[in-house]
């Protein structure tokens, strides 16, 4: 099990009975601008009591940030001692006093936040100590939190030959134990000179280790590949990116001649294969935010369709319309997916048969569960093999084929858009199979079959395939493959012992094609729809246990106060019962949702709280506060339900990530409902196909701009098209004179 935590943890899949673990999992972790280092914990994870600890690596941040490509080697494990595992800041007050009677050195320590937890609770119950050479003093302890707020005066007397020390003043903060030692949670180092030249010294101060003990092991703990990159944006507020909004939104409403020049083929031109996917999911994010989702793709499709002269290249590159194309599939169809294929790849992992077509890769030894009449042949092998892979594919081909209903209206209506423009282009009756190639080239070949091959990282499976389950998704996306293509490229690969399964290929292309025609059968102008329609009213997105925050009565104690609740999620209610199979259930209407946050640690002094606030006819506004069970499935549901209620009409602009009580919030101690923090109501955290915040997104595309302004070289025609309009004018983010596009 893999854990890695500047200020979030979030823990991988563990993977079992393994001293050489493969995870090949991806995560973008949002952290605070203000961090300072990245660490990995590797454990050992166990059923029973608290998981081990094997060892860690640390990464700071200009280690990270040092390499414009990132990170990305084979690093030695350190061990990991306690006393060098410390987070948070503490907020403090230091004041040298001289006076003719005496002189002394006054301490306010004011308030911690984001201590390390070292009690089984999740919690810690810290004090803080300063010391200056033998001299001490130490505040009140506060039980259970992680965000203490002290508010005491410390005062050290010192003697009047102390003022010439250049030692410095600690300031220590300790978890308080009843039995046993106290744990160290941090220190401040504060050289005593400083006070004679600040009278007053104030503000937060990270809090340190207690001493750079950590040691590389000599490999002894093993080593962890990682492949770390830093992106760093100075993100400006929304009013600056919405000329950029509006140049992108009219190269798709008022499109040009297909030969002259926009935003969008700038774009083109600047970004490189590599940058080409990233930049092609942040259009793609931006435009579905903007409900223009298809005519972006209708633009692109249409540019690559006229420049394209021989249709057996269409699509074949790494365009932008392509990767366009590949990320909108994904960002809007993961649940259809899910539906049509997770059945069929389930059953595929659960019978682990054994599979294989190429003579030069059979292994007789291997084959003990096909036959318990001794050994087994070659043909024998062969012949099981495609029996089983025939069972597979047709079911995998019913399932698609028999999903026209289940597809997403507006992955419809692009699909239609994008055969139009083909038979416009490819008119001649030879080319009749050309306008179903260009749907099935997306639909088969960079969607069904990429997620049969490796269905972890479509989010169809926790973990990914074994070597013998990973053979049978091999050669059944190959198989797809060729059902897409129409079977049109059979025989005339290097990969003939894949012939036996030609026939029933051949077989499925014209169903397939009838899939096709009946998938583009769809009202145009549902693509105009508001996006809510990516979700359907009878799927339910997303189900499972959590524990409900316990509003009503009198106050109870934070580890009572959560309920376990069984919570479904669908695009139309946010409902909860005690049990799955519970008759009655308690139910809130999404629409009434206006705002889905985290919530702080020191508000129940519990972990992955996030609330929910929805609003009544009455105009009342309503908290449910809901725990999860780790950071990762707070991120789900908050990515879930945010992504349901995106098109809400009444969001909040801010609301308090503490808790009410005692007539204030413990966030900001204010007495008053509006909140504190702005609210990310568009920002769905935890997964590559959801979108992001819409100021980040522009941020991307406007650096792009920004990183290939030498190759640019349309700034006259677009001045000229817009000669009384600032709306082109886009302030440069390092600090210069504002950049015009």
């Amino acid at each position: 099990l893999i854990k890695h935590s500047s200020t979030n943890v979030s823990p991988g899949m563990a993977v079992w009975k393994n001293l050489n673990p493969f995870w090949g999992e991806e995560y973008t972790l949002h952290l605070p601008m203000g961090f300072h280092s990245l660490s990995f914990h590797v454990m050992d994870e166990d059923t029973i009591g608290h998981d081990d600890v094997i060892g860690k690596i640390s990464l700071s941040k200009d280690t990270i940030g040092s390499q414009a490509k990132g990170l990305d080697s084979w690093l030695n494990l350190t061990r990991v001692d306690p006393d060098e595992e410390v987070q948070g800041e503490i907020h403090l007050s230091l004041e040298l006093l001289k006076d003719t009677e005496k002189i002394s050195l006054r301490c306010q320590v004011i308030e911690a936040r984001d201590l390390a937890p070292r009690d089984i609770s999740g919690t810690s119950d810290p004090f803080a100590r300063v010391i200056f050479n033998n001299h001490s003093a130490e505040t009140s302890i506060i039980k259970k939190t992680r965000f203490p707020h002290w508010g005491e005066t410390l005062e050290l007397e010192l003697d009047p030959q102390e003022l010439r020390e250049e030692g410095s003043v600690n300031v220590e903060v300790w978890d308080w134990d009843m039995v046993g030692k106290n744990d160290f949670l941090g220190k401040v180092e504060i050289p005593f000179a400083c006070l004679h030249k600040t009278p007053l010294l104030e503000g937060w101060f990270r809090l340190l280790p207690l001493g750079n003990s950590e040691g590389d092991a000599g490999g002894k703990l093993g080593a962890l590949r990682l492949k770390v990159r830093l992106v760093e944006d100075r993100i400006l507020p929304s009013v600056y990116y919405q000329p950029l909004i509006d140049l992108l939104v009219e190269s798709v409403i008022s499109p040009t001649e297909v030969e002259d020049s926009s935003a969008l083929t700038m774009l083109e031109e600047v970004t490189t294969v590599e940058s080409r996917q990233d930049v092609a999911m942040t259009l793609v994010k931006i435009y579905l935010g903007q409900g223009l989702v298809v005519p972006f793709l209708d633009y692109l499709n249409t540019r690559e369709v006229n420049h394209t002269s021989d249709p057996n290249t269409l699509f074949r590159s790494n365009s932008l319309a392509s990767k366009a194309m590949e990320q909108f599939m994904k960002a809007v169809g993961m649940l259809y997916l899910h539906e049509v294929l997770k059945p069929i790849i389930n059953r595929i992992f659960d019978e682990k048969k054994y599979i294989e077509l190429d003579p030069c890769k059979i292994d007789l030894n291997r084959t003990r569960r096909i036959s318990f009449k001794g050994a087994v042949s070659e043909a024998e092998v062969r012949d099981s093999s495609v029996e089983m892979l025939q069972i597979y594919l047709t079911s995998i081909i019913e399932s698609i084929v028999g999903s026209v209903d289940q597809c997403p209206p507006v992955m419809r209506v692009a699909f239609k858009q994008l055969h139009k423009r083909v038979e416009e282009q490819f008119a001649e009756p030879e080319n009749e199979d050309v306008k179903y190639l260009a749907i099935s080239g997306f639909f088969f070949l960079r969607f069904f079959a990429p997620a049969i091959l490796t269905p972890k990282l479509f989010q169809l499976r926790d973990q990914h395939a074994d070597t013998r389950t990973s053979r049978t998704l091999l050669l059944l996306a190959k198989a797809l493959q060729s059902v897409g293509n129409l079977g049109l490229q059979l025989g005339h690969g290097k990969e003939q012992w894949m012939a036996p399964l030609h026939p029933i290929i051949l077989r499925s292309v014209a169903c397939v094609k009838d899939f096709l025609d009946k998938l583009i059968d769809i009202d145009h102008d549902i693509g105009n729809a508001p996006l809510r329609a990516v979700f359907m009213p009878s799927v339910t997105v997303k189900e499972g246990y959590l524990h409900k925050h316990k509003a009503e009565g009198p106050q109870l104690l934070s580890r009572f106060a959560f309920k376990k609740r069984y919570f479904w999620l669908t695009s139309e209610t946010l409902s909860y019962a005690k049990t799955p199979d519970w008759q009655v259930r308690s139910s809130t209407p999404v629409q009434c949702v206006c705002a889905v946050e985290r919530v702080d640690e020191n508000a129940f002094q519990q972990q992955n709280v996030m609330q929910v606030i929805t609003q009544d006819n009455d105009g009342q506004l309503h908290t449910m506060y809901i725990q999860c069970k780790n950071v990762n499935e707070l991120n789900q549901w908050l990515s879930a339900i945010r992504k349901v209620s995106i098109y809400n009409e009444r969001m909040l602009p801010s609301f308090h990530p503490g808790a009410h009580r005692s007539g204030k919030w413990t966030c900001c101690l204010q007495t008053d409902r509006a909140g504190c923090s702005r609210t990310h109501s568009a920002v769905t955290l935890g997964d590559w196909s959801d979108p992001l915040d819409p100021d980040v997104e522009t941020q991307t595309i406007y650096k792009q701009l920004l990183q290939g302004r030498d190759k640019l070289r349309l700034v006259e025609k677009i001045m000229l098209k817009y000669p009384l309009s600032p709306a082109v004018h886009i302030l440069d983010t390092r600090g210069k004179a504002p950049l015009c596009l």
